[in-house]
C-alpha cells in the first residue's frame, strides 16, 4: 500500500516539528486502531487511550520512520504492541460494551430479526474472543480482523511464522469449541498456548 498525498504531506508536517500534522493521521487511523486495540485488551478506554499515546509517540519518533513505506502498518503495530502489553499487565476480562458492536451493525440497512441475529452472533464472537490468551487474541485480530497476512502478522507481533501459524490454530480450535458446544467435531482436544 503506497502512502496518499495527504499522508505524505502531514509526515512530511511532523518531520518538520509541526504536529499539526497528526490532524489526517488520526482522521485517517484512530478507528481503526481502537478497534484493534479493544479486540485485545477487552477495554474501550483503555485502548483509546493506547491509541492516543500511540499517536503522540508517532510524532516523537517520526524521525525513525521510513517515508518509503505506508505509515499505517508502522502505527498499528506500535498500538497493537501496546495493547498487547497491557493486556498482559492487566490479565482482566471485560466484555466489550453493546455500543462497540453496535456502531458496526448501525450502517447495516437490515430487518429487525437480521439486526438481532447479527447483534447475538457478535457479542457471541466477542465472548469467545475474550476466553483466549492475549496473544491468541492479538494474532486473530491482525489476521482476521486487520487483514494482514501470517507472514505480516508475525513481523508485527515480532514472532516466528511457526508460532503464528500455532496461535491461530488454537485461536480457531478454541473458538470453534466456544462458538459450537454441541459439535463433536468442535468439542476435540483444543490446544494450549
Amino acid at each position: 500500500m503506497i502512502a496518499s498525498t495527504s499522508e505524505r504531506e502531514a509526515i512530511e508536517r511532523l518531520r518538520r516539528g509541526d504536529i499539526g500534522g497528526l490532524e489526517p493521521l488520526v482522521r485517517r487511523y484512530q478507528l481503526q486502531a481502537v478497534r484493534a486495540a479493544t479486540l485485545i485488551t477487552r477495554d474501550r478506554a483503555q485502548a483509546e487511550d493506547i491509541v492516543q499515546g500511540a499517536f503522540i509517540r508517532a510524532y516523537e519518533r517520526i524521525a525513525q520512520f521510513d517515508p518509503t513505506r505506508p505509515f499505517g502498518p508502522w502505527f498499528l503495530r506500535g498500538v497493537v504492541n501496546d495493547a498487547l502489553k497491557a493486556a498482559r499487565r492487566e490479565r482482566r476480562q471485560q466484555p466489550l460494551g453493546d455500543d462497540d458492536w453496535g456502531a458496526t451493525i448501525d450502517t447495516l440497512e437490515a430487518d429487525p430479526e437480521r439486526l438481532a441475529e447479527l447483534l447475538e452472533t457478535a457479542h457471541s464472537l466477542q465472548a469467545a474472543l475474550d476466553q483466549l490468551p492475549a496473544e491468541q487474541r492479538a494474532a486473530v485480530v491482525l489476521r482476521y480482523y486487520l487483514d494482514l497476512s501470517e507472514v505480516e502478522t508475525a513481523r508485527r507481533l515480532g514472532s516466528p511464522l511457526g508460532t503464528i501459524k500455532w496461535r491461530l490454530h488454537a485461536a480457531r480450535a478454541r473458538l470453534r469449541q466456544l462458538l459450537r458446544p454441541d459439535d463433536p467435531a468442535a468439542t476435540r482436544s483444543v490446544p494450549d498456548e
